[in-house]
């Protein structure tokens, strides 16, 4: 009889212990810090396929999207504190196959926003935009031939294959400053019409910009404006990146994946 009470308190502080834990992490996740991975190259150069970083939810306020998986909890927005342009931040798409989404802030409530020959005019004039040095990527086994695409394949000094794309530097009107692709004149993407961001949203940009959809295109091609109660937070530091060449079933091969250098990259 005393071993059976004895297996029932053992279970009984387990699962006081797991429920504990649960909460702690519900908590840390919704209020404080959350991680995200990087699924698509709508952010290089500066965010690689395969990246992991963590986003802080504190800078803008709180909302239903702080929450994992959306709980309708926090009506409205509480705390609310408007992006920085330049920011990158993660959001949750609109739509029903809402997901997280990460871009960069371009243009805040009131602003005006065009593309014009691949250059962004923002309030009327253009953002500063000069060509530096290409970019260049390895092809891995979740950035391969494919995504690269044909006309922006090479070698390096080496041989060995790589991806090389055109890159810019844009600085914005607050001084902030931070890379971007343009590859190839694409109309849909580089010459837009004047949009006027709505009280409340914001305008989002991918840095690659050939192969973003972003909030210079309304849906289903893109996204259109975001609402800023769908901020969920913003980039901080990356913690950890692979190549895609790891094998689970393989400890030994999560190490030679990783790509070292880019962990603890602020942003």
């Amino acid at each position: 009889m005393a071993k059976t009470k004895s297996a029932r308190s053992e279970t009984s502080e387990t699962f006081r212990f797991l429920l504990k834990l649960a909460l702690f992490v519900f908590v840390l996740r919704s209020f404080v810090f959350a991680p995200f991975s990087i699924p698509s190259e709508s952010m290089l150069p500066r965010l690689l396929i395969g990246d992991y970083l963590f986003v802080s939810k504190w800078n803008y306020g709180y909302s239903r999207w702080s929450l994992p998986w959306g709980l309708p909890l926090i009506p409205g927005r509480v705390l609310p504190h408007d992006p920085v342009r330049g920011d990158i931040v993660v959001f949750r798409s609109m739509g029903p196959d809402d997901h997280d989404v990460i871009k960069r802030v371009i243009g805040l409530p009131g602003d005006t926003v065009q593309v014009t020959h691949g250059q962004v005019i923002l309030n009327g004039k253009p953002i500063s935009k000069q060509r530096v040095a290409d970019f260049t990527l390895p092809l891995t086994p979740n950035f391969d031939a494919e995504k690269c695409g044909a006309a922006f394949q090479d070698v390096d000094t080496g041989g060995k294959p790589i991806c090389r794309y055109p890159r810019f530097r844009e600085t914005l009107p607050n001084g902030r400053s931070y890379m971007v692709l343009d590859q190839r004149e694409i109309p849909e993407a580089d010459e837009t019409g004047q949009y006027t961001v709505p009280a409340g949203d914001v305008f989002l940009m991918g840095d690659n910009r050939d192969d973003s959809a972003d909030s210079r295109f309304a849906p289903p091609m893109g996204m259109g404006y975001i609402p800023m109660e769908r901020i969920e937070g913003k980039a901080v530091v990356g913690f950890f990146s692979t190549d895609g060449s790891a094998s689970w079933l393989l400890p030994w091969t999560w190490f030679s994946a990783a790509r070292w250098e880019r962990i603890g990259a602020g942003f």
